[in-house]
Order: C-alpha cells, then structure tokens, then sequence
C-alpha cells in the first residue's frame, strides 16, 4: 500500500542509505506497519513486521516507567537518596570543574535522589564539547579504565550489578546534583536501584511488572539464539571515511545469552509492535486492555518538561529544544513535525517513537543505521507519519 511514508521509506532504501526499515503508525485503533527492504545490505531476508530490533536508548522509557510502578508500590521513593538503597555511592563528592583533576572536589550540595536519576540531573553522563561526546578529560578516563561502559552500548561492562555500582561509586561526580542534565548515566543506575528495591534480577521486574502484562513477549535483555540471529545487521557512517560501515560488535552472539549488567540505558532489543503496545499504554494514562498498570498522575509526571530552559540549552544538540521528563524528551515549543506536548526518544542505533497526546498517534520507526537520527530521514518520517 503505498503512501507518503512509505514512499519517503522506499526513496531512502532504493539510495542505499538504509538496508530496509519498520514503521508504524496507529491512531487509535487504526494501525499502518510499513515493511521495506531487508535485514542486511546485500541480503535477501525480508524486513518483517516481527522483526527484532536493538532499541538501545528506548530502553529508558520503559525504565522510568517500572520505576514508577515500584514507587506506587512503595518499594522506592522518587525524593528519597538513591545512597539510602546504593550505599556504594553515599562517599561521593563533586568535581571542582567538569575537566580537573579527580582529587579536586567539593562537597555534594545535596544527595542525588531517585528523581535525579530519572530526569537526568544526578551530575553525572556525557560530557559534551561541542558536537564532541566525552572529550578525554580525567573524569573520562577513569571511568573507561574501571570497565563501566557509561556511553556506548557496546562493547559491555564485564561487571555485575553489585561491583559496577562500587566501582561507579568510587569515582566524583561532575556537576551538582540538579544543575545540569547530563545523558545517559541516570538509568544506568537505575537499573541497579530498581533491582535493589524490589530484591530480585532487572530482568525479572521489567517482565513481571511491563512486558507480560502488556503481553511484549519479543522483548528482553536477550533473545533466544534463532530469533537474536534474526536480528538486522547494524550500520554507521565512519566519521574517518564518511562511508556506511557494519558495526561487528553487536552481533547474535552477544544477544543470545542474558549480560553481566542488564543496561537500563540501552540493553532491550524489541519488535514494532511490542513497543506500541508500551507506547499505547502511555497514551491511554496508564490503562492496558481495562487493566491500569501506572497510575494517570505517574504518567502524567513522566511525559511532561521538568527541566529549566537553562538546561535545555546546555544540553546542546542530545535535546535540540527539547524538554526531559522522566526517560524521554517532551516537546516544549511547536516544530516542524507538531504541536508542543510530542514525547518519546531515540535509540542510537537507528529507532525512534513518539506519542502525541493531543493528535492520539504513535510512531514507531525501526533501522539498525545510526546515520537515521541526524541524516534528515527520522525528521522527514516523522512529519510524515501524520499523513
């Protein structure tokens, strides 16, 4: 069926930029799954509405979201100090300045709570130069050297929960906490929180609290072997060379057994449509199938702005004008694709959702090419998707 969509989709494949893609867009009830090209450039296997996908960063939605359901438990308060169930991290002092020395600090101002690590103002995540990410400034280096695996999803942290918390633990924070908004880091540890207030494996609260109940079962932390191999070969543009090149460290291999530390930052891999069925939930206020599973006032909290314009600016091109709630950005001024209110995120690896509240749609798009995120296609399918 042919459509504006999919007819950007197709225009963009038959150039080469992407070896096939996955889109969905529902409105209500009325759902359209585009399925163009194929898993690999070269291969014949066909891209499929159940196709698997690395979503990385569109992990962090679903995290905030069980966060908040263990808080309406009562498992962990969002204003309480995460050091009250972290005690590994209740030494940390905070960085003089972003680039000094590890041994200049100061004292923390106040203790970074569980809504810090939601909103991403813990004071602590990339540190960004310009369009430059981590510059290696001493702070950098150090966590590199104790194996945290703070940016880049792969290749992984060797550590478990337990001793990734210590070593995190050992090292200052950057900035205060609520001065900035720093990505990344936030639910990295939130995953280790979560697991601790709830005393059992991420793995094990994420399925029990989101994925069964809104009956995600293509979604995890890993894949069993025959559907990991079906995951889509992933692509990047090399800045070196500036051609589109295959990542070879994020293969099946590496998807078919459970890591050492799930990553709440960008650890799931999961389908077009599983994904809106979390994203669905979110726009009917927490209700799946006549079930309420959040609480309307928890998702009303997630998906609006809690940043300050100041921090939206210093969050330079991570945000491009856009607000953070808890786990995902919130549009805070009309743009080219829509009104002001539009959430969601990215992952980096080349997916993307949003939900509009207001116009009830859901867009869900699904590559494993990097380059979709800053090439124009992500901002042309987008605006698309309302047609």
């Amino acid at each position: 069926m042919s459509s504006p969509l999919r007819d950007a989709i197709a225009a963009r494949v038959d150039r080469g930029e992407f070896p096939g893609v996955v889109a969905l867009v529902a409105r209500d009830d009325d759902v359209t799954v585009h399925t163009v090209g194929v898993t690999r450039f070269g291969g014949d296997v066909p891209m499929r509405r159940d196709t698997p996908f690395r979503i990385t960063s569109m992990t962090k939605p679903v995290m905030a979201a069980a966060a908040l359901m263990l808080a309406e438990d009562d498992r962990l308060d969002l204003e309480e100090p995460v050091a009250k169930l972290l005690p590994e991290l209740a030494g940390q002092r905070v960085l003089r300045r972003p680039d000094g020395p590890l041994d200049d600090t100061v004292e923390l101002a106040r203790p970074v709570t569980v809504e810090d690590l939601l909103t991403f103002t813990l004071g602590f995540g990339f540190i960004l130069d310009g369009d430059a990410i981590d510059p290696p400034v001493p702070i950098v280096e150090a966590a590199r050297e104790l194996g945290l695996a703070l940016a880049e999803p792969e290749p992984r942290t060797p550590h478990d929960a337990d001793e990734w918390v210590r070593r995190f633990g050992s090292l200052p924070l950057i900035h205060q906490p609520g001065e900035k908004w720093m990505y990344n880091v936030g639910t990295l540890v939130l995953g280790a929180l979560l697991a601790r207030a709830d005393d059992r494996p991420l793995a094990e609260i994420l399925h029990d609290r989101v994925f069964a109940p809104l009956g995600m079962t293509q979604t995890g932390f890993w894949l069993p072997a025959d559907r990991a191999a079906a995951l889509p070969a992933q692509y990047m543009t090399d800045p070196a060379t500036g051609v589109l090149t295959e990542r070879t460290n994020t293969g099946p291999e590496v998807w078919s057994r459970p890591p050492a530390f799930p990553s709440g930052s960008g650890g799931l891999v999961s389908t077009a449509d599983d994904f809106l069925a979390f994203a669905r939930m979110l726009l009917d206020g927490g209700v799946h199938g006549g079930t309420r599973l959040l609480s309307a006032q928890s998702v009303a909290s997630m998906t609006r702005n809690h940043l300050t314009p100041a921090q939206i600016e210093s969050a330079g091109f991570m945000l491009s004008g856009s607000g953070w709630g808890y786990g995902l950005a919130v549009t805070v001024a009309d743009d080219e694709v829509s009104a002001a209110g539009r959430y969601g995120w990215s992952g980096g690896y080349g997916t993307s959702w949003f939900n509009d509240p207001q116009e009830r749609i859901v867009s869900i798009v699904m590559s494993q090419v990097s380059d979709l995120l800053w090439s124009g296609a992500l901002t042309e399918f987008n605006r698309l998707a309302y047609s």
